[in-house]
């Protein structure tokens, strides 16, 4: 969208982009999306944006301390990493 693109240059932002139709480089983030509205925003309803907020907080937790995924080894995001820092 050119008149976004123009508003980030005009702050110095440098926009993250690929050639057209590669989403490659925002593959895991496209994922996680998809993951955050099939489990979180599409279950609920919420009161007010702040209520929201709360809840995608709590989530965003849930997802990094307690969510196992089998490509991490059964772990949650949090316990694959730390694995690192132990060995």
């Amino acid at each position: 969208m050119k008149h976004y693109r123009d508003r980030l240059k005009e702050r110095g932002i440098i926009q993250s982009m690929s050639r057209k139709g590669n989403c490659y480089d925002n593959a895991v983030m496209e994922n996680f999306f998809g993951i955050l509205k099939s489990e979180f925003l599409y279950l609920r309803e919420f009161e007010s944006v702040e209520h929201f907020e709360e809840e995608l907080r709590k989530y965003i937790h849930y997802y990094n301390n307690k969510r196992i995924k089998i490509k991490l080894k059964g772990l949650s995001p949090v316990q694959y990493r730390s694995q690192s820092t132990v060995a």
